[in-house]
C-alpha cells in the first residue's frame, strides 16, 4: 500500500506505549493530527460495555497528559472514547471516506465564568501566579468565580494507615495516616514535612471558606497566600506559628475564625475524618486532576505554562459571545498587561504603539536626520571652498591688467571672473 500523502489525521489505538510517544511517532510519519482510540469502555456507558462483552471497564474518563518529554511535539491530538472510535473504524474498514474536524473551544454557557486552581502550598510552579493574579481576579469582579483547591493524597488508599490505625507514613500524613502530602525537600528528618503541607492546605481552605467563597474573588485569600510566600516559604518558617500569625495580621484574616474552622472541620489529630479534606479528595477524583498545578476554566483543564495572562485570556474566552466584561476587551492581547489591568485601559494594544506616539516619533526622527543632513551639506561646502583656496594659494603671484602683481586668492575672492590665462 502506498503511503498516505501528507497532511492527514492518523487514528491509532491506545496501549503499547505512552500518549506522547504515539503522537511523536505519528508526527514523524507526516500526520497533521492524531486521534487516539480508547481501548476500554467507560463503566457508565452500559451500551458500550454490553456491546463489547467486556468484564473490565474504566470508572472515570481517561486523561491525556504530557509525561514531560513532549516538548518536540507540535501537532494536535485527541483521545476518543471507544464507542465513538469503533464507529469510525467500521466506516474505514468499509472503505468509506471519513472526514474529521479537530476543534478546540472552551464551553461558553453564560455571562459568568468559573475557574479553579489545583495546587499545594509547597508547589513552586504556581507561586508566581498566586502572588500576581489578585488584581486580575478583582478586575473580573462578580463576572467570574474563582475556587482554589488543595491537592491532598488519600493516605488510606496509599496504605499509609495500618490495620490498627497506626500512621505508617510518619510525618507525611495527619489524622493517623488519612491525609498526606509529599515531602517538599525529600528529607523526612529535617525541613518541611508532608504533614506541614496538609496543615497549611487546610488553613488555606478555611481562609477561602470565610473570605472568598461568598464573592468568588477572595481578596483576603490572595493577600494571605502572597504574605505566606513572602514571609514563611522556607524550611525554617513554613510551620512557624508566629510567622503564620504575621500573615494573618497583614492579610486581614482573623486568627480565631480560621483556627476554629480548622477544629470544627475535624482537625488534624487522631484517627478522625476531616470534612473539608474529604471534600477536596472527592473533588480531585471527580475532576480528574493528575498534574499539579492545573487551572480549569469552565471545567476544562488548561495545559501548558501557568501564568497570569494565559489564565486571564482563557477566562475571557469563556464568556458567552457578546457578554465579555470591558476589562477583557481592553486587556487581552495588551503588551503592557499589568498596567492595563490596573488602569482598565490599554495604551499599547497588540504589542504596538498608539498612532500619536508613532507619528510623533517619525516627526522627531525626520527632524534629527534633516538637521544632520543640512549640517553635513554646510560642512562639505565649506571644506570644498577651503580646498580650492589652498590650491590657488600655491600658485605664483600673477600680474593683473594694471601691471600690478596680484594674488590668486584675490581672484578666488572675486568669484573667478578674471581669466588667469594670458
Amino acid at each position: 500500500m502506498e503511503p498516505w500523502p501528507s497532511p492527514y489525521i492518523l487514528m491509532v489505538d491506545r496501549g503499547g506505549c505512552s500518549f506522547v510517544q504515539k503522537v511523536r511517532n505519528a508526527q514523524r510519519s507526516g500526520a497533521a493530527g492524531v486521534v487516539i482510540a480508547d481501548n476500554t469502555c467507560l463503566c457508565s456507558d452500559k451500551d458500550c460495555v454490553s456491546a463489547n462483552g467486556e468484564d473490565v471497564c474504566q470508572p472515570a474518563e481517561p486523561i491525556m497528559a504530557d509525561d514531560g518529554s513532549g516538548g518536540d511535539i507540535s501537532i494536535p491530538s485527541f483521545l476518543m472514547f471507544k464507542k465513538d472510535a469503533d464507529q469510525i473504524k467500521a466506516e474505514v474498514r468499509a472503505n468509506h471516506m471519513v472526514q474529521i474536524e479537530m476543534q478546540w473551544a472552551l464551553p461558553k454557557p453564560d455571562d459568568r465564568v468559573e475557574y479553579d486552581l489545583w495546587t499545594t502550598p509547597s508547589d513552586p510552579v504556581s507561586k508566581d501566579f498566586q502572588k500576581r493574579f489578585k488584581p486580575m481576579a478583582q478586575a473580573l469582579g462578580d463576572r467570574a468565580y474563582f475556587t482554589p483547591h488543595m491537592y491532598i493524597y488519600d493516605g488510606i488508599k496509599s496504605n499509609c494507615q495500618g490495620f490498627d490505625g497506626e500512621n505508617m507514613c510518619f510525618n507525611l500524613c495527619t489524622n493517623n495516616g488519612r491525609y498526606c502530602a509529599t515531602d517538599p525537600d525529600n528529607d523526612l528528618d529535617h525541613g518541611i514535612s508532608g504533614a506541614d503541607v496538609v496543615k497549611e492546605s487546610l488553613r488555606r481552605i478555611c481562609i477561602w471558606k470565610h473570605y472568598g467563597e461568598q464573592d468568588g474573588i477572595g481578596t483576603v485569600w490572595w493577600d494571605y497566600v502572597a504574605q505566606f510566600i513572602e514571609r514563611c516559604d522556607s524550611p525554617d518558617y513554613f510551620a512557624n506559628e508566629d510567622c503564620v500569625k504575621d500573615c494573618y495580621k497583614h492579610s486581614g484574616a482573623k486568627e480565631d475564625i480560621i483556627e476554629r474552622c480548622i477544629r470544627d472541620s475535624g482537625g488534624l489529630e487522631k484517627d478522625t475524618t476531616n470534612t473539608f479534606l474529604d471534600l477536596e479528595m472527592q473533588a480531585q477524583v471527580k475532576r480528574g486532576v493528575v498534574i499539579l498545578p492545573t487551572a480549569f476554566v469552565n471545567t476544562v483543564a488548561l495545559r501548558g505554562g501557568l501564568n497570569v495572562d494565559t489564565v486571564f485570556t482563557a477566562v475571557c474566552n469563556g464568556y458567552l459571545e457578546g457578554t465579555e466584561p470591558t476589562v477583557c476587551k481592553e486587556c487581552v492581547g495588551c503588551a503592557d498587561f499589568d498596567q492595563c489591568i490596573s488602569k482598565k485601559k490599554c495604551h499599547s494594544k497588540g504589542g504596538g504603539v498608539s498612532t500619536h506616539t508613532f507619528m510623533s516619533s517619525i516627526l522627531f526622527i525626520s527632524v534629527i536626520f534633516g538637521g544632520a543632513a543640512f549640517w553635513h551639506y554646510r560642512k562639505t561646502r565649506e571644506d570644498m571652498r577651503e580646498q580650492v583656496r589652498g590650491i590657488l594659494s600655491e600658485y605664483m603671484p600673477l600680474e593683473g591688467d594694471d601691471g600690478q602683481v596680484g594674488s590668486p586668492m584675490d581672484f578666488a575672492r572675486r568669484g573667478g571672473t578674471e581669466n588667469l590665462m594670458t
